[in-house]
């Protein structure tokens, strides 16, 4: 059965499930459920194909999968972590000087694959956490999630011999517990009686707490923030923030409840007859992961990550497993790599390209992240994390803009780790310019062409078909096969209302790279002719390199 015919029959076994269903307490039954992970784990994999180091397409995917149960070749794992064996390698086992859930994000992902924290690369990521005053500098977020991270593994509390204050268990749940709301909840700027508890911080600080319900103080901070949430979860069975209802609230305190060991259908969370998992599916989009709120457009890969992981809890706890954090049931890969090197790139590749070593690891800018991360954050940060691409300023990366013809020239060269050639055959490219060097490089190559035998237009901007045509020729040098034929040319564009529109130059280009999903195949529309944008760039080199085997 094909992938998008399993897909379809996913889709309507849970709508015949819901529609058949007489809405009992616990309204969604066990085969929807199974159902929806299956198809959310699925939609994970196909779109983090390479998972980077990051808290978008990285992490939080992988535990995902890696939870789920769902069949990922081990190969897939096995890169992840020789990507983040890299990472670690490259910033000499310091993640971040401020942010320590850097270290803890990484702990549970790789203990959710079998790995040894303890040693990546050669480098011990748990004695960070050891440090006190460095795991609480950036507020709650720090303990909490030190405390799940050394959790999901049973690890001791490193010894940390640069720390001013040593850390303790004790001491990150003294600090939890401090921070405790007056009305029960948590937030994430913690104590202080003018703020509001936020569902999705009570959510993990109470999966921080869940080990240590032996203590009178934490069991009854933790009675106070269930009672807390029950009063705030509304009708339909979620919670709200700002006014809106938004999925991840929910995922959060599912999770909280399977790590406490609460049946989702505990009776102070079900509200007018729903539950939060109920709640939860209302965000769900078949085959296309999850909404943030019900009034966006699409799915939001930060939702559609944390709702494939909500899920998983409640089956784990539904199945009697273990619970999401508790991972001594872990997945577990062999050390060698079954399959090429990654990075090492294809068998007939030119010569001179090579792969771009991380060397600005978490770099990123301030209009691409956050809760409505843009679709394409990924792959923006992970060429901007090996200076392949750069920001419109430091912090603006200005993902809807467009693209000239010299800044993708520029872009290309960088992502082959093209050594620079001078220009000397386009007029209007003098050698002062600043990209004079890398149009040369990409015109040597044939990646790029002139507008003339004489002018190249470098501050001309690059359509889509135009783009398509140049990352296709990038990839044939990267020892892709881009030689398709006419009849297959034909069959992949005629799925798109406008092939007509095509330019014939443009079309062998153009169904090579939806073919090989460096384009996606889902849009309805080629539009050859619209300028493309610089986050599509960025999707389309990251989708090629990947191909190539060059990240």
């Amino acid at each position: 059965m094909s992938k998008i015919k399993g897909t379809h029959l996913t889709m309507l076994i849970i709508l015949f499930m819901i529609m058949n269903s007489f809405m009992p307490v616990f309204a969604v039954e066990d085969a929807v459920l199974d159902a929806a992970i299956k198809d959310t784990a699925g939609y994970m994999y196909n779109t983090v194909k390479n998972p980077q180091v990051g808290s978008i397409g990285g992490e939080w995917a992988v535990i995902g999968l890696a939870r789920s149960g769902y069949e990922v070749p081990e190969e897939y794992y096995q890169k992840y972590y020789a990507t983040v064996e890299s990472y670690v390698e490259s910033l000499d086992g310091k993640l971040h000087d401020n942010k320590y859930t850097e270290y803890s994000r990484l702990i549970v992902s790789l203990t959710s694959i079998g790995k040894d924290p303890s040693n990546v690369g050669g480098y011990n990521l748990l004695i960070p956490l050891g440090d006190f005053n460095k795991t609480t500098r950036q507020g709650l977020n720090g303990p909490v999630w030190a405390l799940i991270a050394l959790d999901s593994g049973n690890y001791n509390m490193p010894e940390n011999p640069d720390a001013e204050i040593q850390a303790t268990r004790d001491m990150y749940l003294e600090y939890i517990l401090n921070c405790q709301l007056t009305d029960g909840g948590w937030s994430l700027l913690g104590a202080n009686s003018t703020e509001i508890s936020a569902p999705d911080i009570t959510g993990m600080v109470l999966q921080a707490l869940s080990k240590y319900q032996y203590r009178a103080d934490v069991k009854k901070a933790t009675y106070e923030a269930l009672s807390c949430m029950s009063i705030k979860q509304n009708d339909s069975g979620g919670f709200s923030s700002g006014g809106t209802e938004n999925s991840e609230n929910c995922v959060q305190m599912i999770v909280a409840l399977a790590e406490l060991g609460i049946n989702i259908d505990d009776e102070r969370f079900v509200k007018n007859g729903n539950t939060m998992l109920d709640n939860l599916m209302t965000f769900y989009i078949g085959g296309n992961g999850f909404l943030h709120t019900k009034s966006s457009k699409n799915s939001n890969q930060m939702a559609s990550e944390q709702g494939l992981y909500g899920l998983v809890a409640a089956q784990r706890l539904r199945d009697g497993k273990n619970s999401l954090y508790r991972m001594s049931d872990s997945i577990n890969i062999s050390d060698e790599i079954s399959g090429p090197v990654s990075g090492s790139g294809l068998p007939g590749k030119a010569p001179d390209i090579k792969s771009m070593p991380i060397t600005a690891p978490g770099r990123t800018f301030d209009d691409v992240t956050g809760v409505n991360a843009h679709k394409n954050l990924p792959a923006i940060e992970a060429l901007a994390a090996r200076r392949i691409i750069n920001g419109k300023t430091e912090n603006i990366f200005e993902p809807d803009a467009t693209m000239t013809r010299a800044e993708f020239a520029t872009i290309v060269v960088n992502s082959l780790g093209l050594k620079a050639k001078s220009n000397d055959k386009f007029t209007d490219v003098s050698a002062d310019d600043w990209f004079s060097p890398y149009v040369g490089t990409a015109n040597s190559y044939g990646i790029v062409n002139g507008t003339s035998d004489t002018t190249f237009n470098p501050n001309g901007t690059i359509t889509r078909q135009e783009a398509a045509a140049m990352v296709a020729r990038a990839a044939k040098l990267c020892g892709m096969n881009t030689d398709i034929g006419s009849v297959v040319v034909r069959d992949v564009l005629a799925q798109f209302v406008d092939y007509v529109k095509t330019a014939e130059w443009a079309k062998p280009s153009l169904a090579f790279c939806f073919q090989e999903n460096i384009l996606d195949q889902s849009e309805l529309e080629i539009q050859p002719n619209a300028n493309i944008l610089r986050s599509e760039v960025a999707q389309m080199l990251f989708n090629m390199l990947e191909l190539a085997n060059l990240l």
